[in-house]
């Protein structure tokens, strides 16, 4: 697996987004795409990868592309193909990734079945202040559960960057854009 990046903003912020139960994150990242002013400043290669390509105005999206929002310092890692077996070294590209760009810090989006009636969110994170700011907005904190696939892999890594997830409660058979909006709120909030 490679890293390959055209540019290297400093002091960063890391949003990714891979499949998982409903597309939450995959939906999250392309939201944030198509509404915030990004640039395509690399991707992850591995010829391990499904080879899946998307195309959106005109350009080619590569299946772990890396876009960049300068108002913002956001890096948006967004996954279009599923990355099963290939997790650690996903992750050891996004710790490589952190390190290259000073980033303060790594958010990931996830979720998780459990659905009830209603749209939540939660979080988990080992980071004192992300954990106020969460606090603050009253985010519920993740007491038990499992987390598998990447974000597991990012979690436990001796990365010296903090690491956070953010998880939404979401049916477990149909791409749920309302968790993704839901998502995106929280990250308005935390993020500003």
């Amino acid at each position: 697996m490679e890293l390959h990046l055209t540019k290297k903003p400093a002091g960063v912020i890391i949003i990714t987004g891979f499949p998982g139960v409903s597309l939450v994150g995959t939906i999250t990242t392309k939201f944030l795409l198509d509404k915030l002013d990004t640039e395509p400043i690399g991707h992850i290669h591995s010829e391990e990868l499904i080879p899946i390509v998307a195309v959106h105005k005109g350009e080619m999206i590569r299946p772990l592309g890396i876009f960049y929002n300068k108002q913002y310092n956001l890096v948006i890692v967004q996954a279009l193909s599923g990355i099963v077996g290939l997790e650690w070294q996903v992750a050891h590209m996004i710790e490589k990734l952190a390190k290259e760009l000073k980033a303060k810090e790594i958010i990931n989006i996830e979720s998780t079945v459990g659905f009830e009636g209603q749209i939540s969110a939660f979080y988990y994170t080992a980071d004192k202040e992300r954990k106020k700011q969460f606090e603050q907005i009253k985010l519920e904190e993740m007491k038990e559960g499992i987390i598998m696939g990447s974000t597991s892999a990012l979690l436990l890594s001796e990365n010296s960057v903090p690491t956070s997830t953010i998880f939404a409660k979401t049916h477990s058979d149909l791409p749920d854009y309302e968790s993704a909006a839901k998502m995106i709120d929280v990250l308005d909030k935390v993020l500003k």
